[in-house]
């Protein structure tokens, strides 16, 4: 077989996966994982079961790997923002809170990914729920960086009370007025920051 046959075959293979792995992200979002079974997935995507199989060997792959879809999409963005204020701490967790806001805030939004799936699955060794735990460690941590930048007695405690509130907003996206969840953000974190001051 031809170099150009293997890469077209390749090429044609990460397409069919990924046309899965759109689909079953789009319906483990907005009906939950537990309720969307395979059948449906294959049925919307327009693929062979063999095909989603041979791409994921199980539903728990298919979960985990869309888990990991979101974590990239999430981390890529706090990236961006990141980058923005490399050298000013607190306008760098402002802009955080914004683009945070901006996101709880939309009318399709369902609440954190993570933090659904892993409602879902009591077993702590389940692949979605260790997913889901990196990403609330990873949100830590990077928290904790930005508490260091800040000039706070107790960094690390600053980062767990920041991650207290991001995680408040992800799950609490009804009780908002529109546009009101930055605003609210970020009044809480300067309070939070302050308190951590004095």
């Amino acid at each position: 077989m031809s170099k150009s046959a293997t890469n077209s075959r390749a090429s044609g293979g990460n397409e069919v996966r990924d046309r899965i792995l759109e689909t079953a992200s789009e319906l483990f979002y907005r009906r939950g994982v537990r309720a969307v079974g395979v059948d449906l997935v294959v049925e919307k995507s327009g693929v062979a079961k063999t095909s989603l199989y041979r791409h994921f060997g199980t539903k728990d792959d298919l979960i985990a790997a869309f888990l990991k879809r979101e974590d990239l999409d999430f981390w890529s963005t706090w990236d961006r923002v990141t980058e923005q204020h490399p050298d000013d701490a607190e306008a760098m967790l402002d802009a955080h809170f914004e683009w945070i806001g901006e996101r709880v805030g939309r009318e399709n939004y369902r609440g954190c990914p993570q933090i659904n799936t892993a409602a879902e699955f009591p077993e702590a060794d389940h692949p979605a729920r260790k997913v889901a735990e990196a990403h609330m460690r990873e949100m830590r941590r990077r928290l904790k960086t930005i508490a260091e930048g800040l000039a706070v007695a107790a960094p690390d405690r600053l980062a767990g009370q920041l991650a207290v509130l991001i995680n408040g907003a992800f799950v609490s996206m009804q009780l908002f007025e529109p546009g009101e969840a930055t605003g609210l953000l970020r009044d809480a974190a300067h309070a939070l920051i302050a308190a951590s001051r004095s």
